[in-house]
């Protein structure tokens, strides 16, 4: 293959995040014995790894060695030319557009050795699977949940100065469109669900933001019930006569934040009043147990307490990280080993809720920093009281 088709030499610079991350990568496979592993991003199976690998949006295939050479297969090519951190950078043309076949270029041009452990994404679908075996026959190829790509998420959750500074950003527009927000809440400039996704979605990008980092959820008092919401927003009353909850995030250079709101009116139930006050409460007691070395199960089991006191409950849980994806490793709830810890340069939400038809929805989140000596509030959303 590699005599019929041209290869293309990449820009790999020594010096970037995408080379050191890279060079992490290839010392875990070293040490596990393997000789490569394969990353694909295609419609229907998203893969954000490449992008923290090689810094490609979307729409590629990734095939690194253990001996931390890449080689990076895009849809687009020109966007590559512009994005891409790889050591040879092969249009996907080049392989009838055929994941398969680029795979298997790939490994040609890195000459990993035959009979070489290869480790595939963990989801790949079981036909395609048995396409890869068949067409790598002189490879072991693997496909395990427990393994290099396992690895790579637990890379992700700690973020390195160059993520911290994006979430900061994204923390920052956050913030700005939250008092943007409240403002047209209060003079009566925003009527439906609408207006306030369609707000959210102008404001970011005004200030530089790739989009919205997933569809905006605005439910007003009489959706608020919901966790999500369905549909994301409506043509419905905003915020009405209840509590109404706004959950969004804005993207800057591939990263997210997520937070919610819940907008209190100044006549509730005692009901709801008391769902206020617990989730506040729930809020406070976690945050002070964001800490390094704390489990992660800790915070959340705190919480579970506080609600099962007033014999309530939430049904979700209390935080999850956040970066290139909106929901990333580690996800907090009282269910988790407690050998898994918070460790300095994970980003996480903290989000505790409550949700009755009865008197809706209030949720309280925000994105949470764990520093070397405790944790730091990146975004400032609360229960705003109109």
């Amino acid at each position: 293959m590699t005599n019929e088709k041209a290869i293309f030499k990449g820009h790999s610079n020594p010096d970037s995040v995408y080379t050191q991350r890279r060079k992490q990568l290839s010392e875990y496979l070293k040490k596990q014995g393997l000789g490569s592993i394969v990353f694909y991003d295609s419609q229907g199976h998203r893969e954000s790894a490449i992008r923290y690998l090689a810094g490609l949006p979307s729409d590629a295939v990734l095939v690194l060695n253990a001996d931390g050479t890449c080689v990076l297969v895009p849809w687009d090519i020109h966007l590559a030319d512009i994005l891409a951190d790889a050591d040879y950078i092969i249009p996907y043309t080049q392989y009838d557009r055929d994941l398969v076949k680029a795979v298997c270029g790939a490994h040609e041009i890195l000459s990993i050795p035959h009979e070489s452990r290869i480790e595939i994404p963990p989801d790949t679908p079981y036909l395609r699977f048995l396409e890869l075996v068949g067409e790598m026959s002189t490879y072991h190829v693997l496909c395990r949940k427990h393994g290099a790509h396992e690895q790579v998420l637990k890379m992700r959750s700690i973020k390195d100065e160059y993520e911290i500074e994006c979430l900061r950003k994204a923390a920052q527009i956050t913030d700005e469109i939250i008092l943007i927000l409240e403002e047209h809440i209060r003079r009566g400039k925003i009527q439906t669900e609408i207006d306030a996704a369609l707000l959210i979605e102008r404001e970011c990008r005004i200030r530089g933001c790739d989009h919205t980092g997933f569809d905006s959820l605005v439910a007003g008092a009489d959706r608020s019930f919901a966790i999500h919401c369905f549909p994301s927003y409506t043509a419905g009353a905003y915020p009405g006569n209840g509590l109404a909850i706004l959950d969004f995030g804005v993207v800057y250079h591939g990263y997210t934040s997520d937070v919610t709101i819940t907008f209190v009116p100044a006549d509730i139930s005692a009901k709801a009043e008391q769902q206020i006050t617990l989730v506040e409460k729930a809020y406070n007691t976690a945050l002070e147990l964001y800490k390094p070395d704390i489990p992660l199960c800790k915070p959340a089991q705190a919480v579970h307490d506080i609600f099962a006191a007033k014999e309530t409950q939430m049904p979700h849980s209390l935080g999850h990280g956040i970066g290139l994806e909106v929901h990333e490793y580690p996800v907090i709830r009282p269910s988790i080993s407690e050998d898994e810890v918070f460790k300095p340069g994970m980003v996480v939400t903290l989000e505790p809720g409550l949700y009755s038809p009865e008197t809706g929805g209030c949720r309280y989140e925000n994105d949470i920093l764990i520093t070397e000596t405790g944790n730091e509030v990146l975004t400032h959303s609360r229960i705003i009281r109109i």
